[in-house]
């Protein structure tokens, strides 16, 4: 803590890259745990990959929104330490920006302003048809939830021309939005310091990220080893909202 205090207080510009494992302390399952979002195999009989994928939620939107709404979506999260550290470090002009795998938008709740969220947000959603834009609380919403005879489903409907409601998040088989790519490379090029949080760094193309850093220090904080410790100035490997609570 004490090696981790001294690279943040000589740092001028720290950028942070995070997965899932940043909030898992506010409740949310990570991807690949027992009690994550691989449950659905049991389930569903079915792997969240496919379940998640763009053909499948063309082919089985009802399916899709099923496992969405059970195992993707966490309307009382709430930020943790680790959320409002990263926003202090803002506030006190020392982080430059946050680049997120997670969609569930508790860095912004916790009160970061540059957020580069490479997986979109299960808090914007739109029509699909007319491009009618919707927050979480109306796909969540029952009464936005019915066909064309009434008949009730797990499928949103747009309240102004009756098309499928999608959240606004980049499904398996989809591509990264480019301007979020680009300002998220940006922001860690130009770096002096990369606080790397809550992942493990296989999933690509998130995890490449990392090649874009040339700046000082490279901090790794995960609760399990990474491909990446052996490249890395510092490693705990302790939760990380436990680690960045001493930074409130």
């Amino acid at each position: 803590m004490a090696k981790l205090r001294g690279i943040l207080d000589r740092a001028e510009n720290i950028v942070f890259f995070g997965g899932a494992g940043v909030s898992t302390e506010s409740g949310i399952p990570d991807f690949r745990s027992e009690a994550g979002l691989y449950k659905a195999k049991q389930e569903y009989g079915r792997s969240p990959e496919s379940i998640i994928s763009h053909s499948s939620f063309m082919a089985d939107p009802e399916l899709f929104f099923s496992y969405y709404k059970g195992n993707m979506v966490f309307p009382d999260a709430q930020p943790n330490n680790a959320h409002k550290a990263l926003a202090k470090l803002e506030s006190d002009g020392k982080l430059s920006a946050v680049v997120t795998q997670n969609i569930d938008g508790l860095h912004q709740a916790a009160g970061s302003k540059r957020v580069y969220e490479l997986h979109g947000s299960v808090h914007r959603n739109y029509c699909m048809a007319c491009g009618a834009r919707f927050d979480l609380g109306y796909i969540l919403d029952p009464a936005n939830c019915a066909d064309s005879g009434g008949k009730q489903t797990s499928v949103p409907r747009c309240n102004v021309c009756g098309g499928m409601v999608r959240p606004d998040v980049v499904l398996y088989e989809e591509p990264l939005d480019d301007e979020v790519v680009s300002g998220a490379a940006q922001a860690i090029a130009t770096a002096d310091t990369l606080i790397v949080g809550g992942t493990s760094l296989v999933v690509y193309p998130a995890a490449g990220y990392l090649n874009y850093f040339h700046g000082n220090s490279l901090v790794l904080i995960n609760k399990s080893a990474t491909g990446y410790d052996s490249k890395a100035d510092l490693v705990i490997h302790e939760p990380i909202g436990e680690v960045l609570s001493e930074f409130l």
